[in-house]
């Protein structure tokens, strides 16, 4: 079970079926459900981590996680629903899928994604793990909001070749050719990368070359993955201060 104060957050593993209830409300808040729960048929093998504002109190932030094993089993992820993963069967080691990743509109304190993080840290201390990877969301199923960041992806954070996810969904926005004739405005683009895909951007993460329409969830999103063992040192230790 997963546990970690820091000030006035708390990240920890739900523990019954109010906990799953309150996470569920949350994730259909945050991915355009209004009033309803956001449920899938891949809750019943994740973990599922709630953040709590001990201060208020109140659910924050939530996120879950489904441990693989070996590279084969990325297979049977969320994420390969979307992509062609069979790059990564042979990735070497445990990985884990982190999904649903949402924080209350609310509460927009940075200090419940450091957290999160921090929890994220204990976890693959714990058990292992040499690749975290995920779907990392933008907000509105249409591109052209996202062109500038998505032109940034493309020219600096494509997966490398031997892990590179292969496009699977039929809907989906490519960057080599959609992106082809566009001029990148960099601030603009680092303005427009949601907080959680910009985080793992800086621990060295790297993304599919296409985006794919979710048209259920109202967003676009992107194949992510990191490298433990390529995480920057300096980064490394600030993610342990957390942990610990």
């Amino acid at each position: 079970m997963l546990y970690l104060r820091k000030g006035r957050y708390l990240a920890r593993t739900a523990s019954g079926r109010a906990d799953l209830n309150a996470a569920f409300a949350l994730r259909g808040l945050c991915f355009g459900q209004g009033n309803g729960a956001d449920t899938d048929s891949f809750d019943a093998r994740c973990s599922h981590i709630l953040i709590e504002d001990s201060q208020i109190p109140a659910l924050v932030g939530y996120f879950r996680v489904l441990p693989l094993m070996a590279g084969a089993d990325i297979l049977h992820s969320y994420s390969a629903q979307f992509y062609d993963l069979s790059a990564l069967t042979r990735f070497p080691g445990p990985m884990l899928e982190i999904g649903r990743f949402c924080l209350h509109p609310n509460h927009p304190d940075p200090d419940i994604l450091r957290i999160a993080w921090g929890a994220l840290t204990q976890w693959v201390d714990a058990t292992g793990v040499r690749l975290l990877f995920g779907c990392s969301s933008f907000s509105g199923d249409a591109a052209e909001p996202h062109l500038e960041a998505f032109g940034l992806l493309h020219r600096k954070y494509r997966a490398p070749a031997q892990w590179a996810p292969k496009p699977k969904a039929p809907e989906r926005f490519d960057f080599e050719t959609g992106l082809a004739s566009r001029s990148l405005n960099q601030p603009r683009a680092q303005a427009d990368l949601p907080p959680l895909l910009r985080t793992y951007l800086l621990m060295g993460g790297w993304v599919s070359g296409h985006a794919v329409y979710d048209r259920q969830l109202h967003t676009m999103h992107v194949f992510t993955g990191v490298e433990i063992d390529a995480i920057p040192p300096a980064r490394a230790r600030l993610l342990r201060a957390v942990a610990g």
